[in-house]
């Protein structure tokens, strides 16, 4: 099991750089969290914590664009 996650993990941050976007800082807070959470949990912590923080990366890139989009341009 651990390895699958860390397959899929190491697979989603070789893809593309721009697809990485969030994935470190989530998984850094997911490994620590699982740590504290029981022993074997800190990979599966990483690995859920980096796609959540690539998918709130994604969110705020959107209404970032949102933003800069409906600001009169002059």
């Amino acid at each position: 099991m651990k390895l699958i996650i860390a397959t899929i993990a190491a697979a989603s941050l070789a893809t593309s750089p721009v697809l990485a976007k969030g994935c470190i800082k989530g998984a850094a807070v997911g490994g620590v969290a699982g740590h504290f959470v029981g022993r074997g949990h800190a990979v599966a912590g990483a690995a859920i914590g980096c796609f959540v923080g690539h998918h709130r990366a994604k969110v705020a890139a959107k209404k970032q664009a949102a933003a800069a989009k409906a600001q009169p341009s002059h």
